[in-house]
């Protein structure tokens, strides 16, 4: 699914040329799943916390199909979009997968099938690229979404073969009034980041969408407050380990979708423009690839030095080697070979940090919790991308020369330090905001949350997750 999210990108342009609409326009084939994931995120998460997960599993996947076929028969754009819209649905079923993973894998396999789980987004982005980069330039378009409706297919029939009908936690009413403010919050406030360029910074449009965002999410957050079972847990959410997580996730999201925006920009530009290398999508796909292995690597040593430096040390490392490998890139890049690395250490970070993220959130949340919380660091990723994006867009903008069309060599440089930047302030919030010690405590739902005094790893188990529910 992670690789049908990216599966837009390198084909917008020729969506533009075979559907008759301007590039910017194209652009929301890409807008429209961002907006979609986002807002399904938060809702599939807490359907996913009790007896209906695989039914809510199985639903995201049939809306994923749906959309996928929708997108390749579409006769005009407006249906391409609603189709595009549907396929974000499969953003929210990572989250879901964690709690499946928590609930049945024995504990001596759930850290590393959590971590696994979580890669999934640089991995899927990594292999996204160069699958849609091969199809967008030898095939039409429409091909790509029909792979797209073979891979939904596909984990529909596995989902509905191998992922229990049933879980230890109880079922709770979902909860309506917070899933309307959380999602028109979120929705309008990317809105506002994605278009943001094209409406201009300072438009009434721009300032206007950030301000009803704003406000929207505030109620939000009081609803959440006083409801008795509200959307996300706002009280577990303030644990300062689920704090470094979701900070750090919004802050190197912004890193993560920079560095595949810009070498899918930068690898692509004609050599008249004097820096580039003129590459074919197929080859341009071909250099992001290294992400995906990058990722799979980390994972692997992530989980060796969790067990020997622990959760909280791992975290700010991801995010150092991410804000080193920007640094890199913003300084020497002449070479297609210093991009592939580039993008193998982009992999590398992003799924160290990636990996161990939705650990803390697990070892810190009580099983009810597990979907609601994930999804809500998965959202932050989500939104820390559009931040990224918008201000890419806004960098490139301000650097092209009136009347041109390709920005100046200067613009990647700058964008690449300020998308390092922000890797470096996830490494200082990584640091700086978890607790050296937790202790159990009871929330006000009864369940089991961890607060400052006492060592975690006197709770009985490797990872310091416990297992909840019936019998356990």
């Amino acid at each position: 699914m992670s690789s049908i999210s990216t599966l837009g990108a390198p084909m917008v342009p020729t969506i533009a040329i075979e559907q008759h609409v301007p590039l910017s326009t194209a652009q929301w084939v890409l807008t429209a799943t961002l907006l979609a994931g986002a807002i399904a995120g938060p809702v599939l998460g807490r359907l996913g916390d009790g007896p209906r997960r695989r039914g809510a599993i199985q639903g995201a996947l049939v809306g994923v199909f749906a959309g996928s076929v929708l997108a390749a028969v579409a006769p005009a754009f407006p249906l391409l979009l609603a189709g595009r819209a549907l396929q974000g649905l499969g953003m929210g079923l990572m989250p879901l997968a964690i709690a499946v993973a928590r609930d049945h894998l024995p504990a001596e396999r759930m850290r590393s099938g959590i971590a696994s789980l979580s890669i999934t987004t640089s991995v899927g982005a990594g292999l996204g690229y160069p699958v849609t980069g091969v199809i967008a330039q030898h095939l039409d378009y429409r091909a790509g979404f029909w792979f797209a409706a073979l891979l939904s297919a596909v984990a529909l029939a596995v989902v509905t073969g191998v992922v229990p009908v049933g879980s230890s936690v109880p079922r709770r009413p979902l909860d309506v009034t917070g899933a309307a403010l959380l999602c028109s919050g979120l929705a309008v406030v990317l809105l506002a980041l994605s278009q943001g360029v094209a409406w201009g910074l300072t438009s009434a449009a721009t300032l206007g969408c950030l301000g009803a965002g704003a406000v929207t999410l505030a109620a939000w957050i009081v609803q959440a407050l006083r409801a008795r079972h509200p959307l996300v847990d706002i009280r577990l959410i303030r644990n300062r380990a689920v704090l470094a997580a979701n900070t750090t996730a919004l802050l190197m999201g912004i890193g993560m979708y920079a560095v595949l925006s810009l070498v899918n920009l930068y690898t692509q530009v004609p050599a008249a423009a004097g820096y580039g290398f003129h590459l074919s999508l197929t080859a341009t796909g071909l250099v992001l690839m290294p992400m995906s292995l990058g990722s799979i690597t980390a994972n692997r040593f992530a989980s060796a030095l969790v067990s020997r430096i622990g959760l909280n040390r791992v975290l700010p490392l991801g995010a150092l080697v991410t804000g080193v490998d920007l640094v890199m890139l913003a300084l020497w890049r002449d070479h297609v070979s210093v991009l592939v690395v580039g993008t193998f250490l982009l992999g590398t970070g992003v799924g160290a940090a990636y990996a161990v993220m939705p650990l803390l959130i697990v070892r810190h949340v009580p099983a009810s919790e597990t979907g609601s919380a994930t999804s809500f660091n998965q959202v932050l990723r989500t939104v820390g991308g559009s931040v990224g994006s918008a201000t890419i867009s806004a960098i490139m903008l301000a650097y092209t020369p009136a009347g041109g069309d390709i920005p100046q060599d200067t613009a990647y440089t700058t964008a690449l330090l300020v998308t390092a930047t922000a890797s470096f302030l996830g490494v200082i919030a990584a640091v700086v905001l978890p607790p050296r010690r937790s202790v159990v405590t009871t929330s006000r739902h009864g369940a089991v949350a961890r607060g400052k005094g006492a060592d975690t790893r006197s709770e009985g188990s490797e990872w310091g997750i416990v297992r909840r529910g019936s019998g356990q």
